[in-house]
Formats: C-alpha cells, structure tokens, sequence
C-alpha cells in the first residue's frame, strides 16, 4: 500500500508539472490568436478574457497528452533511479507497479468528468457569447424546449419568432409552426399560423396558413386571411440552423441526455449530442490507456538504450488512439456507427494492446 500511494503521488505530481507547463505555453498563443480575432481595438482585457475563457476547453481537449506525458515522466525517472530494478526485486510485477498510476488517471477522467466538464460548458458558453458581443454578432437563432423548437431570423428593423411543435433532423421541415413578426421597437405586427414550413433558398414555403394582421387592427380574427401556400422571406439557412445549437462541450454533460430528450422531441437526431456525451464517459478508459501505453514503453531500465526512441514511440501511439478516437466520433455523428461503439472501442482496444505489450515485455 506504502508503495502504491508513493507512485500515485510520484504520478500526480508529473501530471501537475505537465499541466503547469502546459498553461503557461498555451495562454500566450492563445491571446495572440484572440488578438488576431478581435483586433486590438477592444483592449488587453477583452483578450485576456477571452484566453482565461477558452482556457479550460483547451486544457479539457488535451486532457490525454498530460495524462500519458506525466506517465513517461513517472516511468523514466523510476527506471533512472533504479527504482523499478527494486521494485521488481521486491516480488512486484509491472502490471502491479502500474495499477496506481491508472487509477489516479481514471480518478483524473472522474473528476474531469465531475467537475472539469460543467467548467468547461459554463466558460465556452461564455466565450461564445462575449466573442460574438465584442465581434457585433448575433447569438444562437435556435432553441429547444419543452414547448417545441423555437428560432428567430430577420434584420435590424423587422425580426421574425418562429415555434414549431415538431421538426425534420436539420430544421428546415416544420410542423404546426407559428411565425410572430415584429418591428425594430417589438410592437407585434403580425401572426401566421401554417401546418408545414419548408425552408426553401431564401424564403419559408408555408401551407394551410392563417394569417392575422397585429399592428393597427381594432378585430385581428376579423381581418384573418387563409391561404393555401404562402411564401415568406428568409434569412436562415439550413446551416445556420444547425451551427446555431452549438457544441455539445457547451451543455454539461448532467443536463447532456435531458437535452438530448427534448432534441428528439422536436425531430432531430442529435447524433452529435449523443456521440459526445458517450465520448464523455469513456474518457476516464482513454486516459488509463495512455498510462499503459506510457508504461509499456519506458518500463525498462535504462541500460537498454534507445530511450528517446521509446519515448516517441508511445508519444505517437498515443496520438494514434487520439486520432482513431476522432475518426470514430465523426463516423457517430454522422449515424454510420452507434454512438456506443465509436465512444468505448478504441480505449478499450488502447488498453488491450498496452496490457499485451507489458506482458510481453516482462515475460518475452
């Protein structure tokens, strides 16, 4: 037990120091790229805020390349130091000398996962906003409640609400949609009721309408027209539509599947959502796989030589399994793989082959 708690703290100490590192190196690069974005026109405290802002979605992404760097700081300087001969000597496997440093990695991806991830939603959110605040932009044109899907397009002096009962996957197909228009003061001019809404290149292609005229009118259900298709302009796109739910690192992964409840609901798919979300739970598996594949390579003694080659070599398989974990997210948000599979397979398939090749090192 001594020596465990020993290794766990030689580990969290490394995983500190690459994290410290880390910090300093990306929250220059990052002001200058918020700089470039901005322009300095808005002063060194809307930089730095934005910078403080993305900082923890930054730190959340590269979350494994601490994990498997403080690994092969952990592992080098045991086998530098001999201590790994005396562990070996005193009846320990390797298997066992690791075990401590993967569950401090599984507890780093629980409190990521706990703590980190609400963190990162709360201050991407926040970057989002404020970016589109200093860079004149318009937030999000889409939301989803209870109540339906809700959207809002136009200009500086007339702006449309949009609320639809159901949708198609993209939201360009609306049913049972209500079209409420107002004027750059928010008077209320008019209402349009329809059973479908197509969006069509620049305009709403409307059916079974009935439209009620707001502004001026002492007996708006006296003036109601129907009409059998209307066509209204429009700003949106199907595009739009869809960057304007954001991503899913913007939602906390508690509220994640009651969002993704009320996304079906309203029609849409929420294949992203869904990917993501069981990204997220399997994350604690990744980082334990970059502590095996960290150990793998550098549980040796360093009489052997080729250490830098060691290195690089668990650096890139590292970046493999982050790279094949990529591939595999955007094969489940597309809908070509279950979310499920793409979300827990490559970790799972990362510690088997560390497991395989620290066997095959201890016993040849």
């Amino acid at each position: 037990m001594i020596l465990h708690r020993y290794i766990a703290l030689r580990f969290l100490r490394a995983f500190g120091i690459v994290m410290a590192v880390f910090v300093t190196i990306l929250l220059p690069i990052d002001m200058a790229d918020q700089l470039r974005r901005i322009g300095s026109d808005h002063g060194f405290s809307a930089v730095l805020e934005l910078a403080l802002l993305n900082l923890p979605r930054s730190l959340n992404g590269l979350m494994p390349l601490f994990v498997i760097l403080a690994a092969l700081v952990l592992f080098l300087g045991l086998a530098r130091t001999s201590e790994l001969v005396v562990i070996r000597a005193a009846g320990r496997s390797a298997l066992k000398a690791a075990a401590s440093p993967v569950a401090v990695a599984v507890l780093i991806g629980l409190l990521s996962l706990l703590i980190l991830n609400p963190l990162v939603a709360s201050t991407a959110r926040q970057y989002d906003l404020t970016l589109a605040r200093l860079l004149g932009q318009e937030s999000r044109t889409v939301s989803v409640s209870g109540q339906g899907l809700w959207l809002r397009q136009g200009v500086q002096s007339e702006q449309t609400v949009i609320r639809a009962a159901a949708t198609n996957f993209d939201g360009t197909h609306l049913f049972n949609a209500s079209f409420f228009t107002f004027d750059a003061n928010g008077q209320m001019l008019e209402r349009m009721d329809a059973a479908e809404a197509i969006l069509e290149r620049g305009a709403w292609t409307l059916s079974n309408v009935k439209r009620w005229p707001l502004a001026g009118a002492a007996n708006p259900e006296a003036d109601a027209q129907e009409f059998a298709t209307l066509t209204l302009p429009s700003t949106l796109t199907a595009e739009q539509i869809r960057d304007s739910f954001g991503s899913p690192e913007t939602i906390p992964i508690f509220e994640l599947p009651a969002f993704i409840r009320q996304l079906n609901a309203a029609g849409f798919a929420a294949l992203q959502h869904r990917t993501w979300f069981q990204m997220q739970l399997s994350s604690p598996l990744l980082l334990a796989a970059m502590v095996l594949i960290g150990a793998g390579f550098t549980m040796r003694h360093t009489r052997f030589g080729k250490t830098g080659v060691m290195v690089l070599s668990a650096i890139l398989l590292g970046f493999a399994v982050v790279f094949l974990r990529r591939f595999a997210e955007v094969l489940g948000e597309t809908g070509q793989v279950s979310a499920t599979l793409v979300a827990w397979t490559p970790p799972v398939a990362a510690i088997l082959l560390a497991l395989g090749l620290l066997l095959h090192t201890e016993d040849g």
